[in-house]
């Protein structure tokens, strides 16, 4: 065996030891979900052959001709038995792009499959395509909705301006996807997810209007809308059923995660909140309850965050966030929270849907002032003082 042949083959043994790695949940926690040790995806479970040419030929020395710099923001979803999250994975060159990444159990031995997924570009090409939502509709497609990042042309000397809208792409299978004409709204929108019932006959979708691609401006929060065709979806009437509000986790800006999870008791969110701090903004995740009649209908707000970054996962290379747009409710009750940290690594919770809709029924609400919530603190010592 030569020199590079043993590179090779070390190569590979290192890679597949990070694989095959199992995870352990953290011993103590919150009570609500428990996090799992390690990262479930980085830069590093690439494939191999997305990163290195192995003739030896070609690339002597085994450098990798094509680097990955993050794994993030990850749609996910049960399918064929396996627990499937379409990943953001970010290259070197700042270009994102998804792949498809599976596992026999949801909390370890993620692997991706051999390419990245081929998305058909809408009329004008995005320069940027990523954190995409996955939505199993009941029309039978399964739903891809995604960033579509763009030039603003408008200001040609300035390289930062840009603009966002929702892609909209569909599949039966993961691998060959359909793209559909971006969502048409009156402003820019970054984060949008399809519900994944028909209400009143429309396909509905959750929104986050911005009036610029990073300020939010008038946005004010998370929005709902109704489109007729979602081959040709348009946003004609935006209605916000989640506000944002002032010195709250949600102040600067207030989106959806994934697409809601159905209950007996109500549809269970999973969003993001972000707040501006003297080191910048911070992302945090959160969750609230609609109605199941009526899925704009706010039933339940629990106050303050419900994950955030902790230890590790402040660090990358956007700190202090946590940004979540996938899950999985199993069968048997149990939950599968994917979140990012810091933009650059993937993670996992796991909880139960009972634990999660007693926590949003049981959880104060923000008061919005100080001493509102000392009294909160103080009723529940005073009940735990009473408790026999």
């Amino acid at each position: 065996m030569s020199n590079f042949q043993e590179k090779v083959k070390a190569l590979r043994a290192h890679h597949e030891e990070l694989l095959s790695r199992k995870n352990e949940p953290i011993e103590w926690g919150n009570g609500i979900y428990k996090k799992w040790k390690n990262p479930i995806l980085t830069a590093e479970h690439t494939p191999l052959e997305w990163k290195y040419d192995f003739c030896e030929q070609d690339n002597p020395y085994l450098m990798q001709r094509i680097m990955m710099n993050a794994t993030l923001n990850s749609g996910a979803l049960k399918w064929q038995g396996k627990y499937v999250l379409v990943v953001r994975v970010e290259g070197a060159d700042r270009k994102s792009f998804f792949a498809v990444a599976e596992s026999p159990n949801g909390v370890d031995n993620f692997r991706f499959w051999e390419e990245p997924v081929t998305m058909p570009d809408d009329v004008i090409p995005a320069t940027n395509i990523y954190d995409m939502r996955i939505t199993q509709h009941e029309d039978g497609w399964i739903y891809g909705v995604f960033c579509a990042e763009r030039h603003d042309d408008s200001q040609p000397g300035n390289l930062s301006a840009a603009t966002a809208t929702a892609g909209i792409a569909r599949t039966k299978d993961l691998k060959t996807w359909e793209r559909l004409p971006d969502l048409k709204t009156k402003s820019q929108q970054r984060n949008v997810v399809l519900h994944p019932e028909f209400v009143d006959g429309k396909y509905a979708f959750y929104t986050r209007p911005q009036d610029g691609f990073i300020d939010t401006g008038s946005g004010g929060g998370i929005g709902w809308a109704l489109v007729d065709d979602i081959a040709n979806a348009e946003v004609k009437d935006e209605t916000i059923i989640y506000e944002r509000k002032y010195h709250t986790i949600t102040e600067v800006k207030n989106g959806e995660g994934p697409h809601p999870i159905k209950t007996p008791k109500g549809w269970l969110h999973l969003a993001h909140g972000v707040r501006a701090t003297a080191d910048g903004l911070r992302y945090v995740l959160y969750m609230y309850m609609t109605a199941l009649d009526d899925p704009t209908r706010v039933i339940a707000r629990p106050g303050g965050f419900f994950l955030v970054p902790e230890g590790d996962e402040y660090l990358g290379d956007v700190m202090n966030v946590a940004f979540a747009n996938g899950w999985i409710a199993d069968e048997d009750g149990k939950v599968f929270i994917y979140y990012a940290s810091a933009d650059t690594r993937m993670h996992v919770a796991t909880s139960t849907v009972n634990k999660l809709i007693d926590y949003c029924m049981n959880t104060p609400e923000d008061g919005y002032y100080t001493a509102a919530s000392v009294e909160t603190i103080k009723k529940l010592v005073a009940k735990n003082r009473n408790c026999k």
